[in-house]
């Protein structure tokens, strides 16, 4: 039975057995952001950590409403203070945008981002942040800060380099260009593209086969994966003597063994 979870007016979040699925919920403006959506991104993560903690939840799908995945900050939001002259834009990003990537790239759970159509500026970042990302084949990717006088932030200007390299990550940052869900895979920007009449039956076989893993192998290869990214290979193969003493201690490994030798099937607690 499904558990809608909160009063939301610019999300939707439910959770049903083990799996919550957030959905940004601004149709009309492509699920751009607003304060408000925000400060309810806020509640819904505060909500999502304690259910991970409380193992009530074992995966999360990020998607939108609409024909947009979500195309950043709403412009429309920042008109007043332009003419005023009031703009802080890096007070925004330290109140809003860089929590937010932080918290959904921190999470102790895998995190599934369902591309439902286009994804721009802070869009972008927000997929990113996510640790598999799937596509619908309609779905693209336009890197707009510089069509507006900006720099890619949400941490495009980090995960760009990290997934299709230096020399792409500059000529789509800087010539403000679009691609294709497919070219986002060719790139090696996202996982997988899909047909759209599919997307959603894809989303939902890959969290199927996350949530049969052993939860906290899952948080524990995540944070290593996370770790290599800033850290030399000897430092690296420290990081993972170590993380690979607290997995092999859990009782999922030890299932996982005696089920292999005794050639019957692993049931896991999927407790972290």
């Amino acid at each position: 039975m499904k558990n809608v979870t909160g009063i939301y007016k610019t999300l939707e979040y439910s959770i049903d057995k083990g799996v919550a699925i957030l959905r940004l919920n601004r149709p009309k403006r492509y699920n751009s952001f607003t304060d408000e959506m925000h400060e309810e991104m806020r509640s819904v993560m505060k909500l999502v950590k304690k259910q991970i903690n409380n193992n009530v939840l074992r995966c999360l799908v990020i998607t939108g409403n609409g024909k947009g995945f979500c195309t950043g900050q709403d412009l429309n939001s920042r008109y007043e203070l332009v003419k005023a002259g009031n703009t802080n834009l890096g007070k925004s990003l330290n109140k809003n945008y860089n929590p937010l990537i932080e918290n959904i790239s921190n999470l102790n759970i895998p995190v599934v981002c369902a591309v439902n159509g286009i994804a721009a500026g802070a869009g972008i970042g927000l997929a990113l942040a996510c640790d598999i990302v799937i596509a619908a084949h309609s779905a693209s990717f336009t890197f707009a800060f510089a069509k507006v006088g900006l720099v890619p932030d949400s941490g495009c200007s980090w995960s760009l380099v990290q997934t299709v390299g230096l020399a792409r990550a500059k000529a789509l940052s800087l010539l403000g260009d679009t691609l294709s869900a497919q070219n986002a895979v060719d790139f090696g920007l996202i996982w997988q593209c899909v047909a759209d009449d599919v997307l959603d039956d894809k989303v939902a076989e890959t969290v199927q086969r996350l949530i049969a893993n052993p939860a906290q192998g899952l948080m524990l290869t995540k944070r290593a994966l996370n770790h290599s990214v800033n850290h030399s290979l000897t430092e690296q193969l420290l990081q993972e003597a170590q993380l690979q003493t607290i997995a092999g201690r859990t009782d999922d490994y030890a299932e996982a063994v005696c089920a292999f030798v005794e050639k019957r099937p692993a049931v896991f607690s999927g407790r972290f």
